[in-house]
């Protein structure tokens, strides 16, 4: 199968580039804010539209700088140890996923105690409001030739530029099916059916890392990187932590039998 070969510049007036990966972004939480209205109106949560707006600016910045310290610490350490002002280089690329999300927890957390709103409820609103996000985030990486996969020889393989001469996995579309459509459907259903609070958040956690694990097995490792703990990469090291969290979580909350008031969807 042939790489489609899309320019990742949109659109441009002189030295000024719009590339389709920031717009991914910007789609990703333009969605996200009428998923949380949707959900604030159906679900009866405690949330204005100002509030939301709130959240969601909150959230930007949290994601942002997040995504951009996790990289430089997860990994590539070496390298931004010795030149930390790179750190603030973002249009040099460089975004980890498992940093955002560290980055919307403690946005969420100022966030709730700022405006007096209960952390679970904003991060159950969030795990399902993340989703669309993190399907057009994998689109992004998919026009800019970058996380691919490894080697195949399945039909679909693909020959990336930069990558060799040899197909690999599409690993980004595995990605944005499972992580962002797959996953939306799940959260979504548990959303209507589960009134415990924390059990949304706690599921996101879990079924993200099984996924991102999974898909990891056909996706390149980092090349500064390569294979942390045997055949593990960084990212599933950092999923493992995630599972873990996530049950813990999880088993606390229907330990607590903690009920929401909240209607149902």
């Amino acid at each position: 199968m042939t790489y489609p070969h899309i320019d990742p510049v949109f659109f441009q007036i002189g030295p000024l580039q719009f590339r389709w990966y920031g717009l991914m972004y910007i789609i990703g939480f333009v969605c996200a804010y009428f998923i949380l209205v949707h959900l604030s109106k159906r679900k009866g949560y405690d949330m204005t539209r100002a509030e939301i707006e709130d959240l969601v600016t909150y959230s930007v910045i949290g994601l942002v700088v997040g995504a951009r310290l996790g990289y430089c610490l997860f990994y590539n350490f070496s390298y931004y140890i010795h030149h930390p002002l790179k750190c603030l280089a973002v249009w040099e690329g460089g975004m980890s996923f498992h940093g955002g999300l560290i980055g919307l927890v403690l946005a969420g957390y100022v966030f709730s105690r700022v405006k007096r709103k209960s952390l679970l409820m904003l991060a159950d609103m969030g795990a399902l409001a993340a989703t669309p996000g993190l399907f057009f985030g994998r689109i992004g990486n998919f026009i800019n030739a970058e996380l691919y996969g490894r080697v195949t020889d399945a039909p679909w393989g693909m020959v990336f530029p930069g990558a060799g001469d040899l197909p690999r996995h599409p690993s980004q579309l595995y990605e944005a099916f499972s992580e962002g459509v797959l996953l939306f459907l799940i959260l979504f259903f548990l959303i209507r059916k589960v009134n415990i609070r924390g059990a949304i958040i706690s599921s996101f956690l879990i079924l993200y890392g099984f996924m991102r694990f999974f898909i990891e097995f056909f996706r390149e490792p980092d090349s500064q990187l390569g294979f942390v703990v045997g055949t593990l990469t960084m990212g599933q090291i950092l999923c493992i932590l995630m599972i873990g969290t996530g049950i813990v979580l999880l088993a606390g909350r229907l330990k607590s039998g903690f009920v929401s008031r909240d209607n149902s969807l």
